[in-house]
């Protein structure tokens, strides 16, 4: 799993699984902790997730929230979105809408 930061942007890529999740997570609340604005989850090169990877991203929104802060999913493919709505975090997390093609 690679991170990159771009401004309120984590850019991840690679797997993000069960293995890379407290990687991820420590960046997460790492980039919360150090922001005032909202933060953004660039999940576009992410190859593979689970459910454990989805469920981190669903806390962390939980505590973003908490904290006023706003924290939104860019990128989500099919894949993606399919288990959101199975797992049903789907309402809790908030995905950036696509953006229409011309």
């Amino acid at each position: 799993m690679e991170i990159i930061t771009d401004g309120s942007t984590l850019l991840l890529s690679g797997d993000f699984d069960v293995r890379s999740t407290m990687e991820v997570r420590n960046a997460i609340y790492d980039h919360l902790e150090g922001h005032d604005s909202d933060v953004v989850v660039d999940l576009t090169d992410v190859t593979t997730i689970d459910m454990t990877a989805l469920k981190v991203l669903a806390v962390a929104t939980r505590q973003a929230s908490r904290s006023g802060q706003h924290l939104m999913l860019r990128g989500c493919g099919p894949a993606v979105r399919r288990m959101l709505h199975l797992s049903r975090l789907i309402r809790v997390v908030e995905v950036e809408r696509a953006r229409a093609s011309a």
